[in-house]
């Protein structure tokens, strides 16, 4: 505890005597200090014990002394000490009624006493409030480090912090998620701040906010060692950090993030595990595959998985996927196999899984986002996913995902899965700007001449494509004899410089007539 005036009242040596504000002694005191200056404010940073003997001060006047003792318990200042027996024998009562109405502690200080024992007794009770909280936040600092050492995760380490500072504490991953939380019940606390790690993720670490209010103060703290945070560490207590809490929380975020880097180099050498078990797949050899997969990736390699590709121009942007995977799977006891690979990113992970779920949900949110809203240059993420694959047919599933990532760059869109190129239509897939090009141009010339009133060429190709070259169904669908049609389709090989007798043109004229759109009129 650092020095209170009661804890200057109840000293002893100093024989000091309350003459107002004994309900204020529990004040802490920052300094004693001497001042005879009529109005010593400009010099106060608050939480002062002023000594005075009021040889400057009109200390008869009740006006002059209320007004100096207001403008003193406004700076800050705790408390006057007025040395009797220099310029007044006792404690003028016009300074007591002051000190009373302001509510400001008024103390009495003996002719024997000197204003320099009173600064020697606050300073030493600092000094010893010092050591006392370096002390505990060395022994906090040793116990931190024995939970951190003990191999029970961060659970114990979050619980010996939470009992040092007398509230909570919280872990957080790199996307925002709570990890652990001690007591318990602080989870949910902990997660209601999660837009609050997510602003403190943009800023380099190490950074610190607070949150909160008096009565459930919370404390954010980064955890890296470079520009890229790690994590989060929340602490929660219903006052401001002490020195010895200080030290404590010091030292948990410097526990945690040593604790982060060694698990990144241990996911590191897990990625290159990963890749080796990837080669052997693709290369059609499960059985090694599996050998070196062990314990680590078996359980994935053990029943039905997706393979997925991801691209994006900023790397960054397919980490942040990783690592929102990585979470999902951690949380529901998942196999996952990352390989980061530049700007791409391959992963095989278990059909219908967290990690796939995850992917998904990452994907809709980014599609989702309002158009005032853009993403970051280089952020946007596609997704290639493949269709239920094993291990003997990895190279297979790795070109669907490679097809699904091609159609969804094409398509504009964050994630396409091979089912959707597997199952319907072709033609959504010939929908981009390239292939439209194509069809106005192959159609051009029979919309040209339609539109100069000498027939109706366009709608006879099409139902005479439809009836697959039928001559009486398609001119019955269209209203004309037979003759008319055939007069029409000789008109269309003229204008188009191309046989109809030809499936190849057949095809691609049909395929053109799905994919255009006919000119506006007029």
């Amino acid at each position: 505890m650092p020095p209170t005036l009661a804890s200057l009242v109840q000293h002893s040596a100093l024989k000091l005597t309350v003459r107002a504000g004994a309900d204020r002694l529990d004040t802490p005191v920052r300094w004693a200090h001497a001042s005879e200056l009529a109005d010593p404010v400009p010099y106060m940073e608050g939480g002062e014990l002023l000594l005075i003997t009021a040889t400057n001060l009109d200390a008869e006047n009740p006006e002059a002394m209320g007004r100096y003792v207001r403008r003193l318990a406004a700076a800050g200042v705790v408390g006057i000490g007025f040395a009797v027996g220099v310029t007044y024998d006792d404690v003028p009562k016009p300074l007591i009624g002051a000190a009373e109405e302001a509510g400001l502690p008024l103390l009495e200080v003996p002719r024997r006493t000197p204003f320099l024992a009173i600064a020697k007794a606050v300073s030493s009770e600092i000094a010893a409030d010092q050591y006392r909280a370096v002390t505990a936040g060395f022994e906090a600092q040793r116990e931190l480090t024995r939970a951190a050492l003990s191999g029970d995760g961060p659970a114990e380490l979050l619980t010996r912090l939470a009992a040092h500072v007398d509230g909570w504490a919280a872990l957080y991953d790199a996307s925002g998620a709570v990890v652990a939380a001690a007591p318990d019940w602080a989870a949910r606390r902990a997660a209601r701040l999660t837009p609050d790690v997510e602003r403190l993720r943009e800023r380099p670490a190490p950074a610190s906010i607070v949150v909160g209010d008096t009565d459930d103060r919370v404390e954010l703290q980064s955890l890296g060692t470079g520009r890229r945070v790690r994590g989060a560490l929340a602490v929660g207590t219903g006052a401001a950090l002490g020195t010895a809490e200080r030290y404590a929380v010091h030292s948990a975020v410097a526990l945690l993030t040593l604790t982060t880097a060694r698990s990144r180099a241990l996911q590191g050498a897990e990625q290159r595990l990963g890749a080796a078990v990837l080669r052997m797949l693709l290369a059609g050899q499960p059985d090694h595959a599996r050998a070196v997969a062990g314990d680590l990736y078996g359980e994935l390699l053990d029943a039905p998985f997706r393979l997925l590709i991801a691209e994006a121009a900023d790397p960054s942007a397919t980490q942040q996927l990783a690592e929102a995977m990585e979470t999902a799977a951690s949380r529901s006891g998942e196999a996952l196999l990352t390989v980061p690979e530049g700007e791409r990113l391959v992963v095989l992970a278990a059909d219908g899984g967290a990690a796939v779920a995850a992917c998904t949900a990452y994907a809709d949110a980014q599609e989702e986002r309002p158009p005032r809203e853009p993403a970051a240059e280089g952020a946007e993420v596609v997704v290639g996913l493949s269709a239920p694959a094993g291990p003997i047919a990895v190279s297979a599933a790795y070109k669907q995902a490679e097809q699904s990532l091609s159609v969804a760059r094409r398509r504009g869109r964050a994630l396409v899965e091979h089912e959707e190129l597997a199952a319907g239509s072709v033609l959504p897939l010939l929908a981009d700007d390239a292939v439209r090009a194509f069809a106005d141009g192959m159609l051009r010339a029979l919309y040209e001449h339609d539109a100069k009133g000498r027939g109706d060429l366009v709608a006879s190709l099409r139902a005479w494509l439809a009836h697959h070259g039928q001559w009486d169904a398609a001119a019955a669908d269209l209203g004309v004899h037979r003759h008319t049609l055939r007069y029409r389709m000789r008109r269309v090989e003229e204008i188009l410089g191309r046989s109809l007798d030809d499936p190849d043109v057949r095809m691609e004229l049909w395929l053109a007539l799905k994919v255009t759109t006919p000119p506006a009129a007029g």
